[in-house]
């Protein structure tokens, strides 16, 4: 009987997740299956972009996968037994049941408004491709002169607040935040970053609390209005509520929490990867929420798990970071140098370069999905004869 794989959420960590155990592993042996609730695979990097009217390529998570024996199912995942080892899956033809084995978790995060009264009801996202295009539909019918103002003052805003400037020249554009904006960036960087925003146009309202959204902008902590025809909130994420629904050891937030193989520290049979999981990363500090937090996270879960299936040593390395890439807008960008626990340094590639850096790197990310990564083994392993025998059947 063959091992059942199931990876839930085909982002960037769970699609290199898939795509890395089945490379590595063979066809005979497991069942790999890759579920997710959009049928494409869909580039979060590059949200701000879709939002500010440009087109992205569509990749089908079926075409990428089913030619490495992946099974792709096309559902949104309601419920979580990790006791049973079963999901929950409602699909458009009815409800289902999948029963695993080894499971992945990677359903990735959402905005997360904070609590604050009016966000959810008065403000769009660029948290996934659907937020993005109704925002990109939003900022099209808006007349000449209109205010789009941007919540946050972190790499999401910073990139959504200079792409729509850039890209939408006759509409007034500002951030509200509640620190400096690229606060944490390097000096360079800092003054890289004020000297673009000058340019686009766009305002900064600083250390500055929102208190409520509502049709006609922001009310802040002051009790005074930030007037806005629309507002875009990039004031942090959440993960989905699923994986603290269950027995699973969860962080307050709700993030699985994972040892170094990413694999959970409360039930052996489950790994977390991307934002959905809580890591520590070098120096001790929990990795961020993040694309270069999430691939190598996948990594790190699908060679653990492979190798643990096959009998082979398990290595655990500590993932750090080594750049933060900013683009801001398509011809401009910030190329941070960071060290591996994620603190700014005063070295920065700024302008076209780091556009180009930039480009790069997200292309990249998109390339791991259908090519997941290099030194891989180059021939799939079989399982170890001890894990076949004790293969746990679902009740």
């Amino acid at each position: 009987m063959k091992h059942r794989i199931v990876v839930l959420g085909a982002g960037y960590a769970g699609a290199n997740a898939a795509g890395r155990l089945a490379r590595q592993l063979h066809r005979d042996d497991v069942e790999i299956t890759l579920v997710n609730a959009d049928p494409d695979f869909v580039e979060r990097v590059r949200m701000h972009q879709l939002a500010s009217g440009q087109d992205l390529p569509r990749r089908g998570l079926r075409d990428i996968f089913t030619r490495r024996g992946v099974r792709v199912i096309t559902a949104r995942v309601t419920a979580l037994d990790v006791d049973r080892r079963t999901v929950e899956l409602a699909r458009p033809e009815g409800d289902t049941i999948v029963g695993y084995d080894s499971l992945v978790y990677a359903l990735g995060s959402t905005a997360a408004d904070h609590g604050v009264p009016g966000a959810a009801e008065h403000s769009h996202n660029v948290a996934g491709r659907d937020a993005a295009l109704r925002l990109r539909t939003k900022l099209d019918d808006l007349p000449r002169g209109a205010r789009v103002l941007v919540v946050g003052g972190g790499l999401t805003a910073v990139e959504a607040a200079t792409e729509i400037a850039e890209s939408h020249r006759d509409l007034d554009v500002a951030i509200v935040a509640r620190e400096r904006v690229g606060g944490w960036l390097g000096d360079k960087a800092q003054r890289h970053l004020r000297t673009t925003l000058a340019r686009l146009g766009v305002t900064l309202h600083e250390h500055t609390d929102v208190t409520r959204v509502d049709a006609h902008g922001a009310v802040t902590g002051t009790h005074d209005t930030i007037p806005a025809d629309v507002t875009v909130w990039t004031a942090g994420f959440a993960v989905h509520p699923i994986a603290a629904a269950t027995s699973l050891t969860v962080s307050g937030s709700g993030r699985i929490v994972v040892d170094g193989t990413m694999r959970s520290v409360s039930h052996p049979g489950v790994y977390a990867v991307g934002d959905a999981a809580l890591a520590e990363g070098a120096g001790g500090r929990p990795l961020r929420m993040s694309c270069a937090s999430g691939i190598p996270m996948a990594w790190a879960a699908a060679d653990a798990l492979a190798a643990r299936l096959t009998g082979r040593a398990v290595r655990e390395n500590t993932i750090g970071y080594t750049v933060q890439c900013i683009s801001l807008g398509r011809h401009d960008g910030i190329i941070q140098r960071v060290t591996p626990d994620d603190r700014a340094t005063s070295t920065a590639v700024t302008g076209r370069v780091a556009a180009r850096i930039k480009e790069m790197v997200c292309a990249g990310a998109a390339w791991s999905i259908t090519h997941p990564t290099v030194l891989l083994p180059r021939r799939r392993r079989h399982l170890a004869v001890a894990e076949v025998a004790t293969r746990v059947v679902t009740p």
